[in-house]
């Protein structure tokens, strides 16, 4: 087993609270498009899993569910389930038994992971036909009333501050290294309607906000909150919100 890991900040290991409070969540579709596909039902395993957004969902369609994060954070605000098995774990030294998995998923979380090293444990815990699912999901789009402004901070004023593996994710994982008979993936994507105070919420769960708050430069976040509220108008409106999922997807 390789024991390079890479060593990067883990950016969850606080505010796990607000992670899972604020985070959109996955459409039930999802789960079920990756079961379809699946080599059996018995055993999915969601690397990365956060506070476990993907990883109920996925009890729906599987015997057994396992869920892993290295954040002790993460794993203290999941609500128990006695479908789901949650560790404290990084995605390099998956604790999973040899060819005991029908799917793996790893959603928002694949550009922390030292790929190599995961993909060596995908392979050792995969059963014959087992497929690997790498989920994320892109920059957001609101109302076309707001969205100009929103892409705005999110392009130009904060952009700077986004840690390098964000790259992966605005181009939905496309340019990254993955050796497995790819499947075509479904279009799918995530809609909620929130009020600004969910909204604003969201964005405080972003780690370029925390490194915005780090070089002292709050400013930047105080206009767009300002600026942003101003074309809101009520702040208890809700406001449609979306955000396209994408996905690599793999048969091993």
């Amino acid at each position: 087993m390789s024991s390079n890991i890479k060593n990067t900040r883990n950016w969850f290991e606080q505010g796990g609270r607000a992670y899972a409070r604020f985070r959109p969540e996955y459409p039930p579709q999802l789960a079920a498009c990756l079961a379809s596909v699946a080599s059996d039902n018995r055993l999915a395993v969601d690397v990365g899993c956060g506070n476990g957004q993907l990883t109920k969902l996925l009890t729906a369609h599987f015997h057994a569910v396992v869920g892993l994060d290295p954040s002790a954070d993460q794993i203290a605000n999941i609500v128990p389930n006695e479908r789901i098995t949650y560790q404290c774990a990084p995605a390099e030294v998956l604790p999973l038994a040899d060819g005991s998995a029908n799917l793996i998923t790893a959603a928002q979380a694949a550009h922390w992971f030292n790929l190599p090293a995961f993909y060596q444990e995908v392979r050792r815990i995969s059963e014959p036909g087992c497929v690997l699912a790498l989920i994320s999901y892109g920059v957001l789009n609101l109302e076309p009333a707001l969205n100009e402004r929103f892409q705005k901070f999110y392009w130009d004023e904060i952009g700077p501050y986004w840690p390098p593996e964000r790259k992966l994710v605005d181009t939905g994982y496309a340019t990254i290294d993955f050796p497995f008979e790819e499947l075509t993936a479904p279009s799918l994507e995530i809609r909620v309607d929130w009020d600004l105070s969910e909204f604003l919420s969201y964005l405080h769960t972003w780690s370029a906000v925390r490194n915005v708050q780090e070089a002292g430069r709050e400013e930047l976040l105080l206009l767009f909150a300002d600026e942003i509220s101003a074309a809101w108008g009520d702040g208890s409106i809700l406001r449609s919100i979306t955000w396209p999922i994408n996905m690599r997807i793999g048969r091993l």
